[in-house]
């Protein structure tokens, strides 16, 4: 097979919110696929009728294109194909690979329980696997079932768990189409992946019980079965389950809390996968990087503190248009104001100085405080703490000084820090003071910066308000 021939799904129930586990899930299958020239589908495997809802698909959408995960064509309804999984489910009853059941929910729990009683299996038994279509009862409610060898062992060639090895007796006659005709979820997924010419399902290693059984119906069609490859789930930092304690949120949570797409790619990348030793990596070398081979048995631990180091690599890394354009979908996901014109155009301005340790877009912001806002500014709790009598009588005695200064970075810094000498204080002392009549925040690009974006009349306002 040509890597150009390369086809990879994802296919999420939507049944809720696209957690971080799907989308590492989907990501992994982009990359291999993308990297290859391959093609990447989505399939929403909405069978379940009771569950599945138009606002979990809807999401699912949003989900995947924040996090730049484009796919081909049009996504796939599982449920509108359910026609065609019946029709397999036909073939195979015509060719003797599968069986109408008669045996009823009673019947079937009563061999259950005797099955337990004695020690045995609980893998149900049918009575009717191979009997006589003539003995057929008529007008009788059946269930279509996969006829599974009963001798012997299936055997998967996993690219990520290796050679995983299931004994057949311990393998039952899985039900294909329910009585009421609907196909099951176990051979719609065979029949969508075949019919979509998937060549690769890479999926969480939850699924890998269901790969033996799914091979059955590969089998008994005379299809190729594709390249499995089961990953590891992702825990949480103790080590146990991921749960929302954790952080298993929804991807739009993360949009929400202000992290980039860009970030999210990457440490979603090295959930369960590596390269090297290399953490920080951008989409392009993760295209050219990412193989299955890199995957890890290992269950992945996911760790706020990594994400959060990532995402400030990537901000610092950012173009400013990136950062513009993720402060706008950041006010948005969160129903705020856009920014005017003029906010955007001096936010531009600033952002050499307002990417440097900022993690988030909201930490940006935050330190972007002092030139998106308009006087009179009104400090926050910690910031006003730095104004009391003897501050503000400082920057009474600062402001003459600044009035006639020349307005550049470096000749600001030294008129401050030759004030702070004749006061025989240390510049901290002052810079403190200043901080928050500039920005009415502690946290802030350094003084000398505010003072030359926002000029030589609004600094002495500042100033002087706050002096006042």
């Amino acid at each position: 097979m040509s890597e150009r021939n390369v086809v990879t799904r994802f296919a999420p129930s939507p049944t809720g919110f696209l957690h971080i586990g799907g989308a590492r899930t989907a990501l992994f299958n982009w990359l291999y696929a993308r990297g290859r020239g391959g093609r990447f589908l989505l399939r929403i495997e909405d069978t379940d009728r009771e569950r599945s809802t138009p606002e979990a698909t809807a999401a699912i959408y949003a989900g995947l294109r924040w996090l730049g995960l484009d796919w081909d064509g049009e996504a796939v309804s599982q449920a509108a194909r359910a026609d065609r999984h019946a029709e397999v489910a036909r073939t195979m009853l015509a060719s003797g690979h599968a069986y109408k059941c008669f045996a009823s929910a009673e019947e079937i729990a009563a061999f259950r329980e005797a099955a337990r009683a004695a020690g045995r299996s609980t893998n149900f038994k049918s009575p009717w696997r191979d009997a006589d279509p003539a003995d057929h009862p008529a007008d009788t409610p059946h269930v279509v079932r996969l006829k599974a060898p009963l001798e012997g062992e299936t055997v998967i060639a996993d690219a990520v768990q290796g050679r995983v090895t299931w004994q057949n007796d311990t393998l039952d006659d899985m039900v294909l189409l329910r009585s009421d005709g609907s196909p099951t979820y176990m051979l719609a997924v065979v029949v969508d992946d075949h019919d979509m010419g998937v060549t690769h399902i890479i999926r969480g290693d939850d699924h890998l019980s269901n790969a033996a059984r799914q091979s059955f119906v590969y089998a008994a069609m005379g299809w190729e079965i594709p390249v499995f490859a089961h990953i590891p789930l992702i825990h949480g930092p103790d080590g146990k389950k991921l749960s929302k304690r954790h952080g298993a949120l929804g991807v739009e949570e993360y949009r929400r809390m202000g992290y980039l797409p860009e970030a999210m790619r990457n440490y979603l990348a090295r959930l369960g996968w590596s390269h090297g030793d290399d953490e920080f990596f951008t989409t392009g070398q993760a295209l050219d990087w990412f193989d299955i081979s890199g995957i890890k048995k290992a269950p992945a631990r996911f760790d706020f503190k990594k994400l959060e180091n990532l995402s400030g690599q990537h901000i610092a890394a950012a173009e400013d248009s990136e950062i513009l354009d993720a402060v706008a979908d950041y006010l948005a996901a969160n129903g705020r104001e856009k920014l005017t014109q003029a906010q955007r155009d001096a936010l531009s301005r600033a952002m050499y100085c307002l990417k440097d340790r900022a993690k988030t877009i909201p930490e940006l912001l935050e330190k972007a405080h002092f030139i998106l806002t308009d006087r009179p500014i009104a400090p926050d709790e910690k910031s006003a703490k730095a104004l009391d009598p003897v501050s503000r009588g400082i920057l009474g005695e600062l402001t003459p000084h600044l009035q006639n200064a020349s307005w550049e970075r470096d000749t600001l810094e030294a008129t401050v820090q030759g004030f702070a000498e004749a006061k025989e204080m240390k510049l901290g002392k002052i810079a403190q003071p200043l901080r928050a009549a500039l920005a009415g925040r502690t946290v802030s690009p350094s003084v000398f910066d505010m003072m030359c974006l926002i000029g030589r009349e609004e600094t002495i306002a500042r100033i002087t308000d706050a002096a006042a």
